[in-house]
């Protein structure tokens, strides 16, 4: 089982830019699919971005594409979630999560049937 930290939220501005962390813990990273999902305020989840074991596959909601990219490092266990041109929907409580599945299928599947959820980091876009 792997176990997921995240960091690196905070206050920006409108058209700003951050960059989220997950750490992962355990020797399995490099087989989950690894996903950024988010919860705003009186909102349900939602999927953000999802990249395959190998960061050779990614997927994006359409609400992010172009502005966020998520990236891997298998040898340090990370993964990221930069965030460019931010907008204060983008507020939220963003979360990460590992999966043995498709980038693309993180996207869809109930959050239940996924392997591991970090705490969450919070973010707040301010206009």
């Amino acid at each position: 089982q792997v176990q997921l930290v995240e960091s690196g939220g905070g206050l920006v501005q409108a058209g700003g830019s951050l960059r989220l962390s997950c750490a992962a813990s355990g020797r399995t990273f490099s087989s989950y699919a690894m996903g950024w999902f988010r919860r705003a305020p009186g909102k349900e989840r939602e999927f953000v971005a999802a990249s395959s074991w190998s960061g050779g596959s990614t997927y994006y909601a359409n609400s992010v594409k172009g502005r966020f990219t998520i990236s891997r490092d298998n040898v340090k266990n990370t993964v990221y979630l930069q965030m460019y041109s931010l907008k204060p929907e983008d507020t939220a409580v963003y979360y990460c999560a590992a999966g043995k599945t498709t980038a693309q299928a993180m996207a869809f599947i109930p959050g239940d049937a996924l392997d591991a959820w970090g705490q969450g980091t919070l973010v707040t876009v301010s206009s």
